[in-house]
């Protein structure tokens, strides 16, 4: 029988971690339940009033939100440049921009070097993914090169 190996990634393709999705979708739904539950279970006891529970119930949905929020991370790339979306903040920088993809050893994600001397997180390519955080991003280096404008020679 022969083996049968995944489909290449089409190099345009937009980047997501694999682990940084499951594992922030479980942990936020668990803590909305726990929260609902402990609510539910105070106000039963006759310990809280309904202020009380609502107030637990409602933050338990906000850190539940922020932590699903985690699930959302990407980079996606146009022809006009890529959209990083992390934790907080979605950013997009044009091809232009870009100097360098870093991602040394001991770092948690991807790290833009962009031309205005400052530095973007890229969340979506994660060490914790092993070999495939570091396929997507030498995938993300070799488009940051295909789409960069060519720069004239210093003459």
């Amino acid at each position: 029988m022969p083996l049968v190996t995944p489909p290449e990634v089409a190099l345009d393709a937009p980047f997501r971690p694999r682990r940084g999705r499951v594992v922030p979708l479980v942990v936020g739904a668990t803590f909305i339940l726990v929260s609902t539950a402990v609510a539910v279970g105070m106000g039963v006891s006759g310990q809280w009033t309904g202020v009380d529970q609502a107030a637990l119930v409602a933050f338990g949905l906000l850190v539940g939100g922020f932590i699903w929020r985690y699930a959302g991370i990407r980079a996606v790339p146009s022809t006009e440049g890529l959209t990083v979306r992390n934790l907080v903040l979605t950013t997009t920088v044009g091809w232009d921009e870009i100097v360098e993809v870093r991602f040394p050893d001991g770092d948690p994600w991807v790290t833009l070097e962009l031309e205005d001397g400052e530095d973007l997180a890229v969340m979506a390519i994660q060490r914790v993914d092993g070999p495939s955080g570091r396929d997507e991003a030498a995938r993300l280096g070799r488009l940051v090169e295909a789409r960069r404008p060519r720069r004239p020679a210093a003459g």
